[in-house]
This record gives structure tokens, sequence and C-alpha cells, in this order.
């Protein structure tokens, strides 16, 4: 596809980056010349120099035969009219636009042809604000994500020493678990990518990428390692869009402080919050602000400002001073992968945590989600079968008869209410929604022709 992306900040390189290695023709539209010249450096891509809401650089950048617009520049206003000057003048059949503003997000009819011409909007804050939910309800994870609204759970945990399945293979979890239908995906040890087998021992340290129906999530997760206490007390570090989301979210579940620098924004946090969500005006890295607080007696810290900096030294203090948990919100992902799992738990990128909204609007064939697991070393994909066995390479097929590409593995099927762990002789249905795991980003284009049926293009 000819995709145009419209900013090169987080975000837009992020999204440059995995659809340049998916082999599409990508330019990038900036403002900052330099930063384009050490993006084009780094990616095979063609950038121009300019502003995404004019028309003369929207031509320049090959508007006119574009299939779609990806508009992530900073300001909101800018990403709506960009979609809007890309339909109306240059008619690129898709648009997707990055909003943080409620008042966009909360507005269906202003996003139509009538309005803006967004065909789909894409939010980081509330992506991230998601992901971190889901941490927090299964604090021993590593990540947590969701398919099928939420009836199947892809869940990562580190193994544990003395847990029921480390030091034994994966194949005895069937005595562990009787009658549970769950599978494990795969398992990073040192650094490495591991395909499991039935006789595969799961060490102490191995990150396990496990699947199964959700009810069936907490079980399993014990398996690997021992219980952690619920999480009823949490410290927010950032006041941010991100911290006020969570806090909105959460403040009623749990006991909440949030800290927030700004006195003005504290005034504008504290009427937005759940009233038992207390709201500190000071800095998270003030060593004497977090004793004041008890940070020591915290379930989780979460450091969710926008300066990395600050979030990596706010979290490492949490740390030291006896906070049971820490999580980072870390910008740059070479940051993010450095500093998970020492000091810190789990660090967050952000551009990590929305690439995979983002991508379920890219993908060919009817896709309606995709999450990149573990920095993005292996893709998951649900897609829903159509068709019949003449029209479709899928439907009314076994397992075994699917042509994946090597790297390729269905791993369930998400059946009306039923969870299907695939096994060889498993025959796909149309209507099915079909959750593949894939090893590398290039594997992706040929997952998505096997759910392309021969009479339409979704």
């Amino acid at each position: 596809m000819k995709i145009l992306i419209l900013g090169a900040g987080r975000v837009g390189t992020s999204v440059a980056e995995n659809l340049v290695s998916e082999h599409n023709d990508i330019t990038v539209i900036d403002t900052d010349g330099p930063r384009l010249a050490l993006l084009q450096e780094r990616f095979d891509l063609r950038v121009v120099v300019g502003s995404g809401i004019h028309m003369s650089t929207l031509e320049q950048a090959g508007a006119r035969d574009a299939d779609m617009l990806i508009s992530c520049a900073t300001a909101d206003e800018t990403n709506l009219v960009a979609c809007k000057i890309a339909k109306q003048v240059f008619n690129v059949p898709r648009r997707i636009a990055r909003v943080r503003s409620p008042e966009f997000l909360d507005n269906a009819t202003l996003m139509g042809d009538d309005g803006f011409c967004v065909d789909n909007l894409i939010c980081p804050e509330r992506s991230v604000t998601s992901y971190l939910t889901n941490l927090i309800a299964i604090p021993e994870a590593l990540q947590v994500v969701e398919f099928a609204e939420g009836r199947v759970s892809a869940v990562t945990v580190r193994a544990h020493a003395g847990s029921p399945l480390c030091q034994h293979p994966i194949e005895s979890l069937r005595e562990h678990m009787p009658g549970a239908d769950i599978r494990i995906i795969s398992i990073f040890r040192q650094g490495e990518l591991i395909t499991p087998e039935g006789r595969t021992v799961i060490q102490p340290g191995d990150e396990v990428v496990c699947l199964a129906a959700t009810h069936e999530v907490r079980r399993l997760v014990r398996e690997l390692r021992e219980r952690d206490k619920p999480v009823r007390r949490l410290m927010i570090a950032g006041g941010g869009n991100i911290g006020l989301r969570l806090a909105r979210e959460i403040g009623h579940l749990y006991e909440v402080k949030l800290i927030e620098q700004n006195r003005r924004r504290c005034e504008y946090l504290a009427a937005q919050v759940p009233s038992k969500t207390l709201v500190l005006n000071g800095d998270a890295t003030d060593e004497d602000l977090l004793e004041d607080e008890n940070v020591g007696d915290m379930d989780l810290f979460l450091a969710l400002t926008s300066d990395d900096e600050d979030n990596i030294m706010s979290s490492l203090l949490a740390k030291r001073m006896g906070a049971r948990r820490v999580i980072a919100l870390i910008g740059r992902k070479s940051y993010a992968e450095l500093m998970e799992g020492g000091r810190i738990d789990i660090a967050i990128s952000p551009s990590e945590a929305t690439i995979g909204e983002l991508l379920r609007h890219v993908r060919r064939g009817d896709v309606v989600a995709v999450h990149r697991l573990r920095h993005g070393v292996t893709e998951a994909i649900e897609a829903i079968a159509h068709g019949d066995a003449k029209s479709s390479k899928v439907v009314g097929r076994r397992i075994e008869q699917i042509k994946l590409p090597e790297g390729a593995i269905i791993g369930a099927i998400a059946r009306s209410d039923a969870v299907l762990m695939a096994h060889h002789d498993t025959v796909v249905q149309s209507g099915d929604h079909v959750i593949v795991f894939v090893t590398h980003q290039r594997l992706v284009s040929q997952v998505e022709k096997l759910f392309q049926v021969s009479v339409s293009f979704f």
C-alpha cells in the first residue's frame, strides 16, 4: 500500500518503522527537516518537509494516488484538518487521525463525511490506560492483551522457581489444570524467542506467553508464579492525560494518590477524579514527599509523567523505598527495554501500546484486533473468517490443512460464546474469530491474505 504519515514524532516514527518492515510504500510529512533526515537514514521511505494541512505539501507527498493517510501530528486540529483535505481534495480512500481531546473522541458525527472525514480515530492515552488497567487487575503479569471482546486473553508471566510448572515440561500443564483449555504460545528466555513443544521445560526467569479463556487466566498465572496480594493502594506520579484517565477509571476501585507538580493542574484534577482519590501538589522525584505519603506501603507505583528521566528516577526511588511493584511510562523504546526487569518491574513505551490499535485499521482482511507482544517480538492478530470452503482459504478447513507461513500459528478460535484452543483437527467455521501469532512482521501480509475471501476485499 502507498501510505502517507503526517508527523515524525514518536508515534509517527513507530508507525513508519512497523509499516516499512511490511514492504509498504511510506512517505512521512513533517515540518522538522533534520528529524526527517534522521528518519530517512534509518528506514527505506520518502520524506517531505512541510505542513500536512497545505495542499501543496500533500500533492508533493503523492496524496493523489495514496491508499491511506495516517495523521499523527502533535495537534488534534492538524490531524483532523489533514484528513478533511485528504478526502475532499485528493480523495484518499482511508484516513486515520490521532486525537487526544475527549471533545473529538466522543463526537462520532463530527468525524463523518459532513465533518472531518475521519474513518478511524486513535488515542494513545486511551490505549495506554487500557493497557495499565489490565496490568493492575492481574498484578503477576508482565503484559495482558484481550481478544474477542474480552473472552480470550494472552498473558505474559515471568516464571518463578518453586511454582507448579517451573522446571517441568509444558505437557504437564494438563495434569495441573485438568479440563482447562490453555495453550503456551511462546517463551522468551534470556532475550531469545523459543517456540515451545510439549517436552519443553519451563525455567526460572522465562517469560511465558499463554493463551486462555479470560476466566481461566488467574488459575493459569498461579501455575507459573506465586500469587501476589491483590492491589489495593496505588500512587500515580503525573496528572497529565494518562494519569487523569487512569485515576478516573480506577479511583472508585482502589485507594489512589495522584501526584502533580503544577498547582493549577492539581485544582483541575481534584474536580475530575473520584472524591476518594487524593490529589497531591509536588514533585514525584522528591524523596521527602514520597516518604511523607508512605510510598513504601503502596502495592503499585505508576510513573506516568511526560518526562522519561523523571519517570525512571521516581520509579527507582519508589522501589527502593518499599513500593511492592513499579511501572514506568518510558517514551524511548530502547530505554524501556533496558530498564524493564531490574528495579523497574514493567516499562511501557506509549508508542508500543498504541501501535496495535493503529495496525488494526491498516491490516487487510477483516482484522478486529492487533497486539504487539514483548516489545514487538511477536504479533498477535484476531481476524474474522468469512465465506465458505470455495471462497475462503480457511473456512471449512482443519487447522492442519491451512497453509500458514512458517513462523505463524493459530492459537485459539472464539466461536459464539465458546473459546476453543486450536488443535490440528479443529475446523474453522464462517464467523469464527481466529487468533494468529506470528514471529516476524514480514509474515503478516501472508496471514492477511488467508482471511481475504475471493469475492470481496475488506
